[in-house]
Parts: C-alpha cells; structure tokens; sequence
C-alpha cells in the first residue's frame, strides 16, 4: 500500500497507516494545503472551489472530508457530486470559481482514490504550483476560519447536462449527420460515472446505445485501465450485438477507448490520431502528443501540412507545449483527447462527439478507417520498483549505452531508432518504471520490449 505525493495532486491506497496511505487524515491534510495555497497566492477575500468525484467506493468518504476542510477554511464550495474529471474542468471557469478538485484515481484499481487539483481555468497546476502545496502540507501551516466566516457549499447537479451541451455546442460536432448515419453503440461506463454520461451524450447525438457495466457503484467489473486484455466482455458484446463500434472510458472519462464492429482494439494510441484527422481536415495547425505516444499522429499531422511536437508526459505537460505552439488539437496517446476549443483537458466526451463525427462523414466501417492509418504498434511494460533499485543509475546506463542513437531526455530516455523507438521513465502516479516500444509489427514491438527489459535488468542486477 502506499501514498503517491506528486506535483498533479495527491494519490494512494484507503485504509493503513498515516503517512503511508490515502487515510482521512491525509485526505484533510492535503485539502487543507491547497486551500490555503489559494488563500494565501489568489489573494481574494472571497474563494470558491468545485469539487466533484467518480464513483469510487471510497469517494463519498473523500468528498465529504475534502468539501469540510475547504468551509473550515472559509472557502465556499460548488459541489458536483458525482462527476467527470472534464466536467469539473469545464464547471471551474464557467462558475468563475478560482480552484477545482476532482476526486477519483482515474485508470487505477477501486482501493486507490486521490485528489487532483485545478486552478483557476480548471487546468492542472504546473509544478511550481504543486511544489508549494506539498510544502505547506509539510509543515501543516494551516489557518483556519472562526465560526462566522465558515464557507458556505452549494449543491448543483447539472453539470454533466451543462458539459455535454457544451460539447454539442461545438461547431466541429455534427449531431445531424451523427443522427442520419443511425449508429448502434455498446458503451464500457466500467461502473462509475461514464456510465451515465457517455450514454446520455449518445443518446442526443441519436445513437442506439447498448449499456455494458453503466451502474456507477463504483465495483468496478474489471481493471478499468482501458487496455486489450480487461476488454474481452465488450469485445464479444460489440459483435453479439452487431454494434457499429464499442466505447471504453475509465473511471473518471479523460481516457477513450474504441472497440471495433469485429470486436477488435481500434488502438487507444488511436483515439487522438482519428479526431486529430477530423480536426486538421477542417481546421488545419498543429497538433502535440507526449513522448510515450504513436508515431501515427506526427504522421497525419504531416499529411494535412501541419507540424507535430513531443511534449513530457503529463497532461500539464501537454498542455503548456500546445499553447505554445497554438496545436488545434492535441492530448496522449492512452486515450486522451485535448481540444481547446473546449477546454485544455483531457477529455472523452469531446473525442466521442468528433469521432462520431468523422465516422458519420468517412461513410465507413471503424475497422476501415483504422485501417486508413499509419501502422504501428506499441508495446507497454513496466518494471515493479524496489527500495534497492536506482532509476536514475538505470537511465543513465541505458542513455550512455545507446548514445549514437537519437536521445531525448526531458523526461526519462527516449531512443529514437530509424525504424521504432524505446521510452523508458520512472512513472508518477505508481511505484514502477514504464517501457514503452513502438515498431511496425507487433512482434517487433515486443522483441525490442523485452530486449531492453533485459537490458535494464542487467543494469539493476535483477
């Protein structure tokens, strides 16, 4: 069990020990820090926070000590309640609130929860800003309000409606063709709040829905990253049903997943690189994706005259490299679809409508429009971490042994081969390393996975 403490928020497991998990007490401590950060950095007399939660098991006991710390500082809340990361991303600059904190430990398993934490725009906080909330949860300098100056909690429930009026708004979102191309949709919620919010949102674009696991119970019926191998029910359901595709989102919908009409993987890697074509057909720039993602969208960037750039990993990451750059669309490569002409957040609502889109307009299968991408294929791995392993001695070796290739080292060590690259990073959110590999077959993939995998252990002594 164990307690992640990061520039992105607080993350770990419920129950155990002080210190060492996701205890109330951690879960007040930290509200309390980034209460009194925006106390202390917004300077206003008055501040307003939105908060909102997956479904997690664990999330009623969260939000309720999270919300409390906030009055006890004197902050009023907007409470969502049972929500989506985007769509508290999307609540925060609508209400004109100065922070946001969403409640969920989104692909990981149902005993993690975390707090994770949005300024003002309802964007993540960068790491300068993180730093100094860790700092204060440090040394616990918390000062909180007397009894007449308590904050006040307003209860709005309409924020998945608000969101996904928001996203049908878009001038990009074709409902109409959407309507006419009469899609039959199974839908993945892995019971938590997509479950409720994807549906709704296919059903005004009038999509025939198939609810596959849309109970927001928080048991989540399978490991609810939305990877190949926890997708075999929707898989089969998808071809039982004779459904044009299948959507996969994670517990708190920032990740988008396709299943095809034959019951194949469309490719997570894929999500963005498909609405990314869509986007650049109709309003051609430039498009960013982190280190660890496909090849495949720097190549249709290339095809409709636009320019692609890495970023490090991390949705904060991103997000500064496309403003940048001023990318149209951008987002990662596990699912997550950035728009900003929405809002600078990952977002799976977004990626539903402008996929839909693009397959109403292609006039094609979902098979046959992966079929219409570049090929590639990645493998992801990761190593467990052990006090005795030195990750930094690790990247070093690997980075001095592959020196005459193409290396980037911004965030861990990426090799770039002619034909297929190697990215190897310490990972934020878990106690592991991350080894991704991208090659032209899925063997390729493989063979490069495990070769470095072996590499790296002979390095650590494993």
């Amino acid at each position: 069990m164990t307690l992640i403490k990061s520039i992105s928020g607080i993350r770990g497991t419920i129950g155990g020990k002080v210190g060492d998990n996701l205890t109330p007490v951690d879960a007040v401590k930290f509200a309390s820090a980034y209460g009194t950060w925006l106390k202390k950095y917004i300077g206003k007399e008055k501040i307003t926070v939105v908060v909102g939660r997956d479904a997690r098991i664990s999330g009623p006991m969260i939000h309720n000590l999270v919300v409390n710390t906030l009055i006890g500082l004197g902050i009023d809340v907007i409470d969502l309640g049972l929500s989506t990361t985007p769509t508290v991303e999307v609540a925060v600059p609508l209400e004109k609130a100065e922070g946001g904190i969403i409640l969920t430990a989104s692909h990981n398993p149902k005993q993690w929860n975390a707090l994770k934490l949005l300024n003002e725009k309802g964007e993540f906080l960068n790491g300068e800003e993180g730093l100094k909330i860790l700092e204060i949860a440090e040394a616990e300098a918390f000062d909180f309000s007397d009894v007449d100056d308590l904050g006040e909690i307003m209860i709005n429930d309409a924020y998945m409606d608000i969101h996904i009026d928001e996203v049908l708004n878009l001038p990009l979102v074709d409902v109409d063709a959407v309507k006419a191309a009469k899609f039959k949709v199974v839908v993945d919620g892995v019971n938590s709040s997509g479950g409720i919010i994807i549906p709704r949102l296919l059903e005004l674009m009038g999509v025939e829905v198939v609810e596959l696991y849309c109970e927001p119970n928080g048991h989540f019926p399978h490991n609810p990253e939305p990877l190949k191998e926890h997708l075999t029910d929707i898989s089969e359901l998808v071809v039982k049903e004779k459904a044009d595709l299948g959507i996969v989102v994670d517990p708190d919908v920032d990740r988008l997943a396709f299943i095809c009409e034959d019951g194949e993987m469309f490719g997570e890697e894929y999500t963005l690189v498909a609405c990314a074509d869509y986007v650049l057909s109709k309003t051609p720039g430039n498009t960013v994706s982190n280190m660890s993602s496909s090849r495949a969208l720097r190549d249709v960037t290339n095809l409709h005259n636009g320019s692609y750039e890495a970023s490090a990993v991390g949705e904060v990451n991103v997000v500064e490299l496309m403003k940048k750059n001023n990318a149209v669309i951008g987002g990662e490569g596990n699912g997550g679809i950035i728009y900003p002409e929405l809002h600078y957040g990952r977002d799976s609502l977004v990626g539903v409508a402008l996929f839909l889109t693009h397959l109403a307009n292609k006039k094609m299968t979902v098979s046959a429009l992966r079929a219409s991408y570049p090929e590639y294929y990645m493998s992801k791995n990761k190593i467990e971490l052990t006090p005795q392993i030195d990750v930094d001695a690790i990247l070093i070796a690997m980075t001095e042994k592959y020196k005459n290739e193409d290396i980037t080292t911004i965030d861990g060590v990426k090799i770039d081969f002619a034909e297929n690259w190697v990215h190897l990073r310490k990972s934020n959110t878990e106690p592991i390393i991350r080894i991704y590999t991208e090659a032209s077959s899925q063997e390729k993939a493989d063979t490069l996975a495990l070769r470095i995998i072996d590499e790296i252990k002979a390095v650590a002594g494993l």
